[in-house]
C-alpha cells in the first residue's frame, strides 16, 4: 500500500513541476516526522530556475492536480519543504488489504533467478560462533529476495577437495572417531589430532600433497576417501544449519568442476586474456590494471587447481543458471572476491554481486579451527536454548514441560537470529547471549512476544464468542492516534522489504520488527480492545489487532524467526 502511496505522489508532483515550467528531475519523496511524506525536490530546481526553493516549492504546489479516489489527503508546503498526508482511504485500504492477503502480504514486486550462495564453510569440522553471521545473514536475505519475487537458489558450495579435506581423510585412516559424537565434532578431533602429527613429521606434509594430486588425477580409491570425509562433515553441518532455520537448496561440490572439465576451460579462457604468467613454476594472473598488486594464482607448481580456480569455474557455471549471482562473504574475503570478479570480467563473464560482513565475536574470545580452541555454534545454542528454557519457565510456571521446550527453541535461535540480523553486515559485532535474550530489551523476544499477545487477544475474543475471523470489521472507525500509527506503521512493510531486498540489507527487516511491535504495544496500552466503548469499535480494533498479528507473523517468518501463539 506504502508504495502505491508513493508513485501516486512522485505522478502528482511530477505533473506540477512540468505544469509549473520546471524541467523533470527526480522527485523522490521520503518518511518525515511533519507528513506521511517530504520532498526537497524545490532545491534541486532552484538553482537551474534561478529562484529560491521557498518559491519553488510554493509554485509546485499551486500546480498540484489531486486525481480521484488517490491516496492523497493534501499536499503543502513547509518552507521549501513539500510535505504530502496519505488520506482516509489509505488507511482503510491498507487495514482491508492485510485481512485479506494475510501471509500474502507484502512483497511479489520482482521476478528473475538469483542463485545466492552462503555458508560453504569448510567440512572439516563443526560451523562455530564465525560461521553463524555468514548462514544467517544469507538465509534472511534469501527469504527477503523470495518476499519480495525473486526466484531464489540458496546454494551451499561444499570444498570436498582441499588440503583440509585431504588432511581429514588421512586422519579418518589413522585416528578413532568418537562415536558418541556428532559426525561434524567427530571430525575436528580427528583433524586436530592430524594437525598436530603433521607439525611433527614433514613426511606426512608430502603424502597429504601426494592425496590432492592424486584426488585431482581422478584416483577413485582416494576420491572415495575423500567423498567419505566429506559427508561425514556435511551431515553434522546441515543438523546444525537446519537447528538454526537455515535452509539450503543444494549442495555443490567442486571436485564436479575439475571432473566435467570446467576447471581446464576457464584457465584455457584465463590464458586466453594474455594476462598469464609464471611465477616459481606457479600460473599466476596479472589483474594490475584492476587495481590488484598482488597476482592471482590459479595453478601450482605441480599442475594442480587451487580454491580460487574451482571457485572461477563455479561462477562460470552459476552464470547459465541465474539472472543474478550473490556471494555472502566475510571481512577476509574481501581480497580474493575483488580478484575473482576481476578474472570474471577479463575473460567476458558476470560478476557476482557480493556481500561483505564483518565478524562476530563472542565476549569469551576469539576461535581457531586448527587448533581446536574454537565455541562450536552447537554449543552456543544449547546455552541460548537452555537459558530460554529457564526465561519461559519463570514466567510460565503453569505451563506444561513440552509448551517451555517449544516455546524455549522459538525464543532461543530467534534472539541468535535477531541479534545477529540486526545489526548491518558491515560492521563487525559481539553477540552478547544474555542481553538477546533480555525479554525487557526490543529484540527478538519483544517482537515474538508482540505476536503471542495479539493472538492471545484474539483468541480470548474467539472463546468469549466476541470474534470471528471472517468478519469485516469497519476501520473508518479507527480515528486514534495509536490506531493510526500502528495501521501506517503495518503499511510501511512494502517499502522495507523493497529496500532490504535493493540495498541487500537484511538488518532493515529487523529495525521495522521492533518497531512494528513497539507500535502495536502503544496501541495496545493507549486503546482498549476487548473493553472499548463500543460493539463496532471493538470488532474493529480486534480487526487491527489482527492485521498487527498479520504483519508480526510475516516480519518473525522473514527473519527466519518462529511465531509463538502463546509465550
Amino acid at each position: 500500500m506504502y508504495l502505491e502511496f508513493v508513485n501516486q505522489v512522485v505522478s502528482v508532483l511530477e505533473n506540477a513541476v512540468q505544469r509549473a515550467g520546471f524541467e523533470p528531475v527526480e522527485i523522490a519523496p521520503e518518511p518525515s516526522q511533519h507528513a506521511d511524506l517530504s520532498t526537497r525536490v524545490a532545491f534541486k530546481l532552484a538553482a537551474v530556475a534561478r529562484k529560491s526553493p521557498v518559491e519553488v516549492a510554493n509554485q509546485i504546489v499551486e500546480n498540484i492536480q489531486l486525481r480521484e479516489n488517490c491516496l492523497i489527503e493534501s499536499i503543502g508546503t513547509t518552507g521549501p519543504y513539500i510535505n504530502i498526508k496519505a488520506n482516509r482511504t489509505y488507511i482503510d485500504r491498507t487495514f482491508e488489504t492485510v485481512r485479506s492477503k494475510k501471509e500474502d502480504f507484502g512483497g511479489n514486486f520482482y521476478s528473475g533467478k538469483i542463485l545466492l550462495e552462503h555458508t560453504s564453510a569448510n567440512p572439516n569440522g563443526p560451523l562455530h560462533v564465525g560461521h553463524i553471521r555468514n548462514s544467517i545473514i544469507g538465509d534472511t536475505l534469501t527469504r527477503i529476495l523470495r518476499k519480495a519475487g525473486y526466484d531464489v537458489d540458496a546454494q551451499y558450495y561444499v570444498n570436498d577437495m582441499g588440503r583440509q579435506i585431504a588432511i581429514v581423510s588421512w586422519a579418518l585412516e589413522h585416528f578413532e572417531m568418537d562415536p558418541d559424537l556428532k559426525s561434524d565434532h567427530a571430525i575436528a578431533n580427528v583433524y586436530i589430532k592430524a594437525n598436530a602429527r603433521l607439525e611433527e613429521d614433514s613426511q606426512k606434509v608430502e603424502y597429504i600433497d601426494n592425496l590432492m594430486q592424486r584426488v585431482e588425477s581422478g584416483d577413485e580409491e582416494v576420491i572415495k576417501r575423500f567423498d567419505d570425509a566429506v559427508d561425514l562433515a556435511v551431515k553434522g553441518i546441515r543438523s546444525t544449519l537446519l537447528r538454526m532455520n537455515v535452509h539450503h537448496d543444494s549442495f555443490v561440490n567442486e571436485s564436479g568442476f575439475v571432473r566435467s572439465g570446467a576447471v581446464s576451460d576457464i584457465v584455457d579462457k584465463i590464458r586466453k586474456t594474455g594476462r598469464v604468467d609464471v611465477d616459481d613454476g606457479a600460473l599466476v594472473v596479472d589483474l594490475s590494471d584492476y587495481g590488484f598488486e598482488k597476482t592471482l594464482v590459479v595453478q601450482r607448481r605441480d599442475g594442480t587447481s587451487l580454491y580460487t580456480t574451482r571457485d572461477l569455474a563455479y561462477h562460470e557455471w552459476k552464470t547459465m543458471q541465474a539472472d543474478r549471482i550473490i556471494d555472502i562473504l566475510g571481512a577476509d574475503h574481501k581480497l580474493i572476491s575483488g580478484q575473482l570478479k576481476a578474472t570474471l570480467n577479463a575473460v567476458g563473464l558476470k560478476e557476482p554481486e557480493i556481500v561483505i560482513f564483518e565478524f562476530v565475536s563472542l565476549p569469551e574470545g576469539s576461535m581457531s579451527t586448527r587448533r581446536g580452541q574454537f565455541i562450536t555454534a552447537d554449543e552456543l545454542l544449547d546455552k541460548v536454548q537452555a537459558r530460554a528454557f529457564e526465561e519461559v519457565e519463570k514466567r510460565r510456571p503453569e505451563m506444561s514441560p513440552e509448551f517451555m521446550e517449544k516455546v524455549a527453541g522459538m525464543v532461543g535461535i530467534g534472539a541468535v537470529r535477531y541479534d545477529i540480523i540486526k545489526v548491518s553486515p558491515e560492521k563487525s559485532t559481539v553477540f552478547d547471549w544474555k542481553a538477546a535474550l533480555d525479554f525487557e530489551k526490543q529484540g527478538g523476544p519483544f517482537i515474538q512476544y508482540s505476536h503471542a499477545r495479539a493472538s492471545s487477544i484474539l483468541k480470548k475474543a474467539g472463546e468469549e464468542g466476541i470474534w470471528d475471523p471472517a468478519s469485516k470489521p469497519n476501520p473508518s472507525v479507527l480515528t486514534d492516534e495509536s490506531e493510526i500509527t500502528l495501521i501506517k506503521q503495518i503499511a510501511l512493510f512494502d517499502k522495507v522489504l523493497k529496500q532490504a531486498a535493493d540495498d541487500l540489507k537484511p538488518h532493515i527487516i529487523a529495525i521495522y520488527g521492533r518497531e512494528l511491535a513497539d507500535a502495536f504495544n502503544q496501541f495496545y496500552r493507549f486503546s482498549p480492545v476487548l473493553g472499548a466503548e463500543t460493539e463496532e469499535l471493538r470488532n474493529a480494533r480486534l480487526g487491527l489487532v489482527d492485521c498487527a498479528r498479520i504483519v508480526l507473523a510475516n516480519v518473525l517468518e522473514t527473519l527466519g524467526m518462529g511465531a509463538p501463539e502463546s509465550m
